[in-house]
């Protein structure tokens, strides 16, 4: 069963505890993103949808900030293949 998260922060939780609780896991993550998403989500991300995760260490650290405003609901629609349902971005959760 897929796991259910209400915010895109709960998913962001939910995968950086995993990732560090499972180092398995955490490599499987680092290797390809978009098949663990996939599996942990059971849902298929459409192939234009581009999937990065960013290991901190301790020099390194990444802030990463949301897309523009510029960005138009059309635009977003376009990049998800038109789609509803499926893959969402964090503003659509």
């Amino acid at each position: 069963m897929a796991q259910q998260f209400q915010t895109f922060e709960d998913f962001n939780n939910y995968m950086r505890n995993k990732a560090v609780e499972d180092e398995e896991f955490r490599a499987r993550l680092l290797a390809d993103p978009r098949a663990v998403i996939e599996e942990e989500l059971y849902l298929s991300i459409p192939d234009g949808i581009d999937i990065q995760v960013h290991e901190d260490t301790a020099t390194t650290s990444h802030f990463v900030i949301p897309p523009s405003a510029k960005l138009a609901e059309e635009d977003m629609h376009a990049v998800a293949g038109g789609k509803t349902g499926g893959w969402c971005s964090p503003n659509d959760l």
